[in-house]
């Protein structure tokens, strides 16, 4: 039986979560996802400037499982950029470090992203 997967924790929800080269209609690019816990251990290593222990301990994953996600993170970014594709961050099983608003219903929620809204049952 596979080991259970832990959520990994982020600082919030980024306040931009698309990107796309200048002058290209949306229906003609493709797409890259970047997932949330990415970008969060991109921001902490690149951005922070922390070692990858801290990063680690901050997202409560093993720096093995870090470096896995930054190797895949900064593919990515990188095949973005260099092939002209949009890039979407979306997704992942993350937790937050503090309480966040939905995106759906703007109210404030505690514990996990894409908890129960309450708005769900109109």
């Amino acid at each position: 039986m596979p080991r259970p997967f832990k959520p990994r924790r982020v600082r919030a929800m980024p306040r931009f979560t698309y990107f796309k080269p200048t002058g290209i209609p949306m229906p003609l690019l493709e797409e890259v996802v970047l997932t949330v816990d990415e970008l969060e251990a991109m921001r902490l290593k690149d951005l922070e400037k922390l070692e990858q222990q801290e990063c680690a301990r901050r997202m409560n994953i093993a720096q093995s499982t870090l470096q896995r996600i930054l190797v895949s993170a900064r593919e990515k970014v990188s095949t973005a950029i260099i092939e002209g594709k949009a890039l979407r961050i979306h997704g992942g099983t993350v937790a937050f470090d503090e309480e966040q608003f939905c995106p759906r219903c703007r109210r404030r929620h505690g514990g996990r992203f894409g908890a129960a809204c309450s708005e769900d049952n109109s």
